[in-house]
């Protein structure tokens, strides 16, 4: 008798997805979870502000005007993929999702705006709504570990890469595909892999797209799946899989097994971040060492002779080099991810909000002239990308030094927000586009969202009234 095959990793994700229920998330998932959907409806509502945010809502509203979902905020009907793109690329025009901080894999704003997208077009109570969230991150979390630090450092967001994957997973859950059809629609989205990361060379915006295609493709992947296309099963370890053609050296280790070990046991997702910073998250614990030492010490800026930061080898390439580049940001989304800037920027206005990054704020010369006292240093005793940590050294022009030491970035689970950061975030975040009735309402929705009994509501309250 012929052996059966052994199921290809997207096979056995198909098999989890399939059976997964709502009460099978644990508790503690299902609270984050909910965070997670408000801070990117918050996100996303300021993200429509923004100049980035406009020119996306003008394009889409042109391209797919008429249809069943809404943009956020503005609230014009566009195609149900058309509305996952958009939103869920507002949701990334600050820097300020949510990271899973291994994979730094933005997995909840390509999540949040796919489901939101689809409450409008299918019904969907609340516990759905956070179930297919919950699941479809966790999949985008666990992709994006088998070789973690190893993307960026190609030139590639994993945002773009693996994000699609969990929104498949999630559309496929949403839209009651079977597991073969599943694992066809996994098949598909490794095929739309995107994201390349050439506007960290010139500060353009194009980055903060890939969330947005990130939630469209997964939607169409699941739709393709659901219609009988097929894709290959070893779409993630195959011979040119999404791994494989991605991270091309041999000698690189591929923990496939990531993937699937603990399905439903072990929750990748929790080791995953909420952002209290509109900065690359590898920044985090150093704005909050450097906001320390500034309130602690009263340092006044102008004293300053050098800024010293011990870094872990792996963000040199994501937010330190070509210094050139990061001392002097040529936009708002270049500063976000240049080390030396924001700790300058940080530093002289003691905060780093909503904001942060202004044009006058990247063309002023003491906070210019800050960014270049900013040294880092190589330390490879430094935690890899599974926990950031910070620490900076200031040098006072009079001799005097301070330091302080951040373990765990807040926002982790080791250091987590408090719920009034993050409704204080929110609150920020929503107020740009809503009343503050409506910013109560929806923080009121999502508090009880497994109540809710048509997650459509959360739409209803998130645009102009």
């Amino acid at each position: 008798m012929r052996a059966t095959p052994e199921k290809s990793c997207s096979e056995r994700l198909a098999d989890w997805i399939v059976g997964a229920r709502f009460e099978d998330i644990p508790a503690d998932v299902v609270a984050a979870t909910r965070y997670r959907v408000l801070d990117v409806i918050g996100l996303a509502l300021t993200g429509t502000d923004t100049a980035f945010g406009k020119s996306v809502r003008a394009s889409t509203v042109e391209l797919h005007a008429g249809g069943p979902s809404r943009l956020m905020a503005s609230g014009e009907r566009v195609a149900l993929t058309a509305a996952a793109f958009a939103n869920g690329a507002f949701s990334q025009a600050l820097e300020f999702d949510d990271t899973h901080n291994e994979s730094i894999v933005h997995m909840s704003s390509p999540s949040v705006s796919a489901a939101l997208a689809i409450a409008e077009c299918r019904p969907m109570t609340g516990r759905d709504f956070i179930a297919a969230v919950a699941l479809g991150n966790e999949v985008s979390c666990r992709i994006g570990s088998v070789t973690p630090g190893q993307i960026h450092r190609r030139g590639f967001h994993p945002t773009g890469l693996f994000a699609p994957v969990g929104v498949t997973y999630l559309a496929g859950k949403l839209f009651g595909l079977d597991a073969a059809q599943l694992a066809n629609a996994a098949g598909i989205v490794g095929s739309f892999a995107a994201g390349i990361l050439e506007c960290w060379v010139d500060g353009t915006q194009s980055k903060f797209l890939h969330p947005g295609w990130a939630a469209q493709a997964g939607i169409t992947a699941a739709s393709l799946g659901r219609s009988g296309t097929t894709g290959p099963k070893t779409v993630f370890e195959g011979r040119f899989g999404l791994i494989a053609s991605h991270v091309q050296d041999a000698a690189v280790r591929r923990d496939y097994h990531r993937i699937t070990d603990g399905l439903g046991e072990f929750w990748e997702s929790r080791h995953a971040s909420l952002k209290p910073f509109p900065a690359a998250h590898v920044i985090h614990p150093y704005i909050d060492a450097i906001l320390a030492l500034r309130a602690a010490h009263r340092i006044d800026p102008r004293q300053v002779e050098r800024i010293t930061c011990p870094v872990a080898p792996y963000i040199v390439g994501i937010v330190c080099e070509p210094v050139a580049e990061k001392t002097r940001p040529q936009s708002d989304s270049h500063g976000r991810v240049s080390f030396q800037y924001t700790l300058a920027e940080a530093l002289f206005a003691g905060a780093l909000g909503r904001t942060a990054y202004q044009p006058a704020s990247l063309g002023n010369p003491d906070i210019l002239a800050l960014a270049d006292r900013v040294v880092y240093q190589v330390d490879a005793s430094f935690p890899g990308p599974e926990r950031f940590k910070g620490v900076v050294r200031i040098t006072m022009k009079d001799g005097r030094q301070f330091e302080h030491v951040e373990e765990h970035n807040r926002g982790c689970a080791e250091n987590p927000m408090s719920r009034d950061e993050v409704l204080g975030k929110f609150r920020d975040n929503a107020g740009v586009a809503l009343p503050d009735a409506q910013i109560s309402r929806l923080i009121e929705m999502v508090d009880g969202l497994e109540r809710l009994p048509s997650a459509r509501s959360l739409m209803d309250a998130a645009v102009h009234a």
